[in-house]
């Protein structure tokens, strides 16, 4: 017999528990209906002529017909203010990031190329030569101060914006870039660059770098621009300590950058090298005269990382005869011996390129060490 509630012939094979088992997971509760999307049409609805056997609902207010909310609902809000409040946290970020890491500065504010000089000054007569402490009694470098002692720094006083202690940051900075390039034994001998260009803004290496693989007289890459140093081959500096005076002053720019001009003149005592070319009967060392003028920059990063934008570069050189070539090192005259008598490198005006006059001056006779026993 039959159990209760089974057909009477049984339950079908294969399906236990009869057809009706299939469906039972298949639950159609209110909540599902009121979601559906589309509704079917009635029998006289159907009666009519219409194109589709079904019709879109209206939205669900998410409400039952006794005003209860029901689950989807709620659930429906929650994400909504959990969205509200992503987008909050992202636009906040947002502002805090954009205060703490201001944005990169435009091209148009990075450091821009250095502008370089080197005047020869040809000496008159023979160049006076000698010991050197001797030489520096009779110049007028007499008084100079010795190394790093005659690079003195101003008062630093505040600008517009930028502190004190920033300012005093920029004439320290600026007083090492003369050390390096100006004082440096090694830099002077030409067997280094690397202290002077450890201090340059990193958009200058490039230029830099191009000046001392292919000096050229062209007021960009002029090595004798970036640093003092000389021909190896021709003379080498000599024990005496190089004599200095100058003046270094800052002032703020228009485009609130620190600028510090600085304009020393160097005395340098040199002796001829060893198998040097030249007269075997020359006096001894001479003393070789900078006059450097420069104009550096600096914005807040190179003031945090220590370095400098060279912008200006302006050398007088000599005793050296103005048809040396001075790009790539500097050609002193040695001592007892007189600069060629000849006036600056031809220029020619049918040339193509960028125009480069040859610029040269006169070392004047009171610039020399004096007679011996010469007042």
């Amino acid at each position: 017999m039959a159990g209760r509630g089974e057909p009477p012939e049984g339950v079908p094979e294969g399906l236990p528990g009869g057809s009706d088992d299939e469906y039972r997971s298949v639950v159609f509760d209110e909540s599902f209906v009121r979601a559906a999307r589309l509704q079917e049409y009635s029998a006289q609805e159907r009666m009519s002529d219409h194109e589709k056997a079904v019709r879109d609902r209206p939205g669900w207010t998410g409400r039952d017909r006794d005003g209860r909310g029901s689950g989807r609902g709620g659930a429906g809000v929650k994400q909504a203010l959990v969205l509200v409040l992503l987008v909050a946290v992202a636009f906040g970020a947002a502002v805090y990031l954009g205060v703490r890491h201001p944005y990169q500065p435009p091209p148009a504010t990075r450091a821009g190329l250095m502008r370089t000089a080197v005047i020869p000054l040809a000496p008159e007569g023979a160049v006076p030569g000698g010991e050197p402490a001797e030489l520096f009694e009779r110049s007028p470098a007499a008084q100079y101060r010795t190394g790093a002692e005659g690079i003195t720094l101003p008062s630093a006083r505040r600008t517009a914006h930028f502190s004190e202690g920033q300012v005093m940051s920029a004439l320290t900075i600026a007083k090492h870039y003369l050390t390096a390039s100006s004082l440096d034994p090694d830099v002077l001998k030409g067997s280094t660059v690397r202290p002077v260009r450890a201090l340059l803004d990193p958009d200058q290496l490039t230029q830099f770098d191009r000046s001392f693989d292919a000096p050229a007289d062209d007021g960009r890459h002029a090595a004798t621009g970036w640093l003092v140093r000389f021909d190896p081959a021709q003379v080498t500096p000599a024990d005496e300590p190089v004599r200095v005076q100058g003046v270094l002053r800052v002032e703020e720019s228009e485009s609130a950058r620190l600028e510090v001009t600085s304009d020393h003149t160097f005395v340098y005592a040199l002796r001829p090298a060893a198998g040097a070319a030249g007269d075997p009967r020359a006096d001894g060392a001479s003393l070789f005269t900078v006059r450097r003028e420069l104009r550096l920059r600096f914005d807040r990063d190179d003031l945090r990382t220590h370095r400098a934008e060279l912008v200006v570069s302006y050398a007088q050189v000599g005793p050296q005869a103005c048809s040396a070539d001075a790009a790539g090192h500097l050609r002193p005259v040695p001592a007892g011996q007189r600069a060629p008598a000849e006036g600056p490198a031809g220029t020619d005006p049918y040339a193509t390129g960028p125009a480069t006059p040859a610029l040269c001056g006169v070392f004047a006779p009171s610039a020399m060490p004096s007679p011996r026993g010469g007042g």
